[in-house]
Parts: structure tokens; C-alpha cells; sequence
């Protein structure tokens, strides 16, 4: 009997960490859980100066994206005021082109 209930806890400790690795490796499913919505980047605002895209957030403040990320592959704008997040749907190849460094310091000058 001591083996049965030593099987039995021995289940259970990889029953919790089956469950603590499937947690671990569905992050990207629960992160969809907490998108708010998806927006096409057509809706969304580009300001050039800050290189960012923005869109409006039900709370009064907006979502923001700023275009390197969005080049590295990153889809998800955060609110900076709430817990809201948007995905954004874009194409790489369709985002503005990169501008120079060495071109906007000629442009200081």
C-alpha cells in the first residue's frame, strides 16, 4: 500500500508539472486572451517624427506601436494607460521605408 499512495504522489507531482510547462509554453495562446481587438494598420495613425503607429483606446488614451517593432515582427500595440492591447495586421514589406541616419543629420544641418 505505501507503493500505491507513493504512485499516487508521484502522479500528482507530474500532473502539476505537466501543467506548469504546458502553461509555460501556451503563453502565446493566453496572450491571446487579452487582446482587445485587431486592427488592419490602415486604420491606425503614423507619426513620423515619434516613428510610431497609434489608435484610439476606449479608455481616452491610444495604442501605440512603434514602427521598429513592428519590422522585428511584433504585432501587439499596448495602451500605455490600461491593460489593453491590439493586434495589429500589417505587411513588413508594406510599412514605410526606413529613413537614413545619416540623411536626417544632413537635414539638420
Amino acid at each position: 500500500m505505501p507503493s500505491t499512495t507513493l504512485t499516487a504522489a508521484a502522479t500528482a507531482n507530474t500532473v502539476k508539472l505537466t501543467g506548469v510547462s504546458a502553461s509555460s509554453s501556451t503563453s502565446a495562446a493566453a496572450e491571446d486572451l487579452d487582446i482587445y481587438d485587431e486592427i488592419e494598420i490602415e486604420d491606425m495613425t503614423y507619426d513620423s517624427t515619434l516613428q510610431i503607429y497609434h489608435y484610439p483606446c476606449p479608455c481616452g488614451d491610444r495604442f501605440e506601436i512603434a514602427i521598429a517593432d513592428l519590422r522585428q515582427g511584433e504585432d501587439v500595440a499596448v495602451c500605455p494607460s490600461c491593460s489593453l492591447m491590439i493586434r495589429v495586421i500589417f505587411e513588413v514589406e508594406d510599412l514605410p521605408a526606413e529613413e537614413d541616419q545619416g540623411s536626417k543629420e544632413k537635414e539638420k544641418v
